[in-house]
């Protein structure tokens, strides 16, 4: 049996057993995730058409993998304007197995895999939680700069970065390499957009 899933704004066509990545989906290694955007399903000359989903039809995935895809270069030039713009963006990506294709209202018979963590829940929950929100870098004290001066980081990115305590022109100044490669990790930034800001940093640091 197939089935034609809608995730992350895109159509797949999937069967039982089928490995695919598609937009990020919240869940852990080893989680199984359903799908209830399904289009259509069927089975050789016999297939089922939603209108536009199948009722009742539902699939489900185990998380194999959650990671990035390459990065995506956007140039922009203007002619005899010195003006010059380039952003990067690593779409975040999960990797799935479809584990069943559903009908009918059927409940899925796979459960999450067993997490190996008996080890860490021995830990106080409270503390690991703490571990987790940690950010990145230690803010520095004073007032923050207006990070969305910088071009390339928007609104949205400049929240991301105070969140990881990044709230300075000095500071993205003074980003090591191995400053960017953390939050190249971390963050869906890629290290040469990182770069980008720092060199305008280092500028807007000086006045």
């Amino acid at each position: 049996m197939f089935a034609v899933i809608k995730t992350g704004g895109k159509q797949y066509r999937v069967a039982a057993n089928d490995l695919l990545k598609i937009e990020k989906v919240s869940g852990e290694v080893g989680d199984i995730v359903e799908i209830a955007q399904v289009l259509a399903h069927g089975e050789g000359d016999k297939v089922v058409i939603g209108a536009p989903f199948v009722d009742g039809a539902t699939v489900t995935a185990e998380v194999v993998e959650q990671g990035k895809n390459r990065t995506v270069i956007a140039f922009k030039k203007r002619r005899r304007q010195n003006s010059r713009r380039k952003i990067g963006h690593r779409q975040l990506l999960t990797t799935v197995r479809i584990s069943e294709i559903l009908t009918d209202g059927a409940k899925p018979s796979k459960k999450a895999a067993a997490k190996p963590a008996a080890k860490a829940e021995a830990a106080p929950k409270k503390d690991a939680g703490e571990a987790a929100a940690q950010p990145l870098f230690k803010a520095p004290k004073g007032e923050p700069d207006d990070l969305t001066v910088i071009k390339g980081i928007g609104p949205v990115a400049a929240k991301d970065l105070t969140e990881q305590g990044i709230t300075t022109f000095a500071q993205i100044a003074k980003l090591s390499d191995k400053d960017i490669a953390r939050i190249d990790e971390a963050m869906p930034f890629s290290a040469d957009q990182i770069k980008d800001w720092r060199e305008q940093a280092k500028e807007l640091a000086k006045k």
